[in-house]
């Protein structure tokens, strides 16, 4: 008997996965160059990394149920929160604003 829940779970993973790795990965190692050259975070830059972690914990079970996906999964909240932590400082430090 094939566990359907697994074979949904497995479809949209990928799906999930490949947005993160295709779209959402690239965009935050550009926020990730920028803050670390110094720059703040700009409007933009915030609210695509709350929408980022809000989609991160909305697909958090399936990605439990997916070891496969863990790192790829791990590795983008780590980022945000690196992003995050940055980006404040450097606003704390008078820094310029980006986009």
């Amino acid at each position: 008997m094939i566990d359907e829940s697994k074979t949904e779970d497995q479809g949209i993973a990928v799906v999930l996965m490949e947005r993160l790795e295709r779209w959402t990965l690239p965009l935050l190692l550009d926020i990730q160059a920028r803050v670390d050259r110094g720059e703040t975070l700009g409007r933009f830059d915030i609210d695509f990394l709350a929408e980022v972690l809000k989609d991160a914990q909305a697909i958090k079970a399936r990605v439990d149920r997916l070891p496969e996906y863990q790192p790829l999964y791990t590795r983008v909240v780590a980022l945000c929160e690196e992003i995050t932590e940055k980006g404040l400082k450097n606003e704390q430090a008078g820094n310029p604003r980006s986009g």
